[in-house]
């Protein structure tokens, strides 16, 4: 169950630098957690040591903007701010150069807080019901907040207009390779469509479908 302040039985444990309102819930996207894979040379990751809520399929952050508003089963999110790195995921993960990594390398994940409080789970269509003013991406606000040299040049930018993506290619056949433990089944992409699925109404972002994987409880 998706609270204001966050879901049924997580909690925050630095209320200091986490939590509140604005940061009610963390998302992370699994081709983040793929990418880590590769660069970090691991395959015991598992949904959730990014200390994310939900685990998403898609929803990447040079495509989702802030001020975007997304509805996720009974729920609707707003997303407000690129994540704001700590140095305990790099304790959790056994890498403490990890939270440097996270902005250098700049898959952030982002905060959102509830508009609609409601029950969520996961394999739930993540369908989006608003774009925020202004099209400032979290890839792009994450830069203008961390990374030097980028503040002028963005803020210059003209707003991009908006555009539709074409779908990605079907995975290829056999087992997957990104397969990450701790989950019953691989990520699964599925086409675009406007009817009803076998449990969800798959979520035409951009051309893409977007999914909530996991359900994670944030450690801490």
């Amino acid at each position: 169950m998706v609270r204001r302040l966050n879901i049924d039985g997580d909690g925050q444990g630095d209320l200091a630098g986490h939590g509140g309102e604005q940061r009610a819930v963390l998302v992370y996207q699994i081709d983040s957690y793929r990418h880590w894979q590769q660069h970090l040379g691991r395959d015991d990751f598992g949904y959730g040591q990014f200390g994310e809520n939900l685990t998403v399929d898609g929803m990447a952050d040079d495509e989702v903007c802030i001020g975007d508003r997304y509805r996720i089963g009974e729920a609707e999110f707003e997303v407000t701010q690129p994540r704001v790195t700590c140095y305990r995921v790099g304790l959790r993960l056994g890498e403490p150069r990890l939270p440097a990594l996270l902005v250098s390398h700049h898959p952030p994940g982002f905060y959102m807080r509830a508009i609609t409080e409601g029950h969520i789970q996961p394999g739930d269509a993540i369908v989006k019901t608003r774009t925020g003013p202004g099209a400032l991406s979290v890839a792009d606000t994450d830069a203008l907040l961390y990374l030097p040299g980028r503040r002028r040049r963005r803020l210059l930018r003209p707003p991009r207009p908006a555009q539709q993506r074409a779908p990605r290619p079907p995975p290829p056949a056999g087992p997957d390779p990104a397969r990450l433990p701790g989950h019953p089944h691989p990520a699964r992409r599925r086409q675009p469509a406007t009817s009803l699925g076998r449990l969800t109404i798959p979520a035409l972002t951009g051309g893409r479908t977007s999914r909530l994987r996991r359900r994670c409880r944030a450690p801490g």
